[in-house]
């Protein structure tokens, strides 16, 4: 006996409440759980949104960073909905403020967040290197950065003509920002070793 999958509109995954704390993306339809994660994890994602944030104001930017706090639409892959809730995203200051009031989602038209950045777990690897790496690159998101301490690297992507250009840091190597050009961290400084 086949079990019939359950998918799900952008607004019936707004709407949903299973009555517990788990959060959930939505992918071509299907709610997927996103599990809390490591102490690591968390770590570097705050690490990430800190450090974005004082580099920010050390510009004189009016953008912010933000922590698994706003989830970006994706183009339909087909029939069904994807939206993806990055560890840390970029992002205009006013465009925040104006989701004060409302579901955090930017939106198919809205201006596009300037950098997301995800954290490698066991469980989000082809995801986080395969299909968001796509995801992102049809948004025309400036810089995505995979930040994974499985393989103990970081691949900063930049945006080149509709496609990602990979460059793969690690150990004691600086890693390189087009938007955070005077950023010194090393991988490992990120990684925390």
């Amino acid at each position: 006996m086949t079990v019939a999958l359950q998918r799900f509109t952008f607004e019936e995954y707004l709407a949903y409440d299973d009555g517990t704390d788990t959060r959930y993306e939505l992918v071509n339809g299907e709610l997927i759980p996103m599990s809390i994660g490591t102490g690591q994890h968390g770590r570097i994602a705050k690490f990430l949104e800190s450090g974005f944030d004082a580099e920010i104001a050390r510009l004189g930017q009016e953008w912010t960073a933000q922590k698994m706090a706003i989830a970006v639409r994706s183009p339909r892959a087909g029939r069904w909905d994807t939206c993806r809730i990055p560890d840390v995203v970029v992002l205009w200051s006013d465009q925040w403020a104006a989701l004060a009031d409302k579901e955090a989602v930017i939106e198919l038209y809205d201006p596009r967040p300037f950098l997301v950045a995800e954290v490698v777990s066991p469980s989000t690897q082809t995801e986080d290197y395969r299909k968001k790496h796509s995801e992102y690159s049809v948004l025309e998101i400036l810089e995505y950065w995979i930040v994974d301490p499985l393989l103990e690297q970081v691949t900063v992507c930049e945006l080149n003509e509709g496609r990602y250009d990979d460059v793969v840091f690690k150990g004691n190597e600086v890693i390189e920002s087009t938007l955070f050009t005077q950023l010194k961290w090393t991988v490992n400084q990120l990684l925390g070793k």
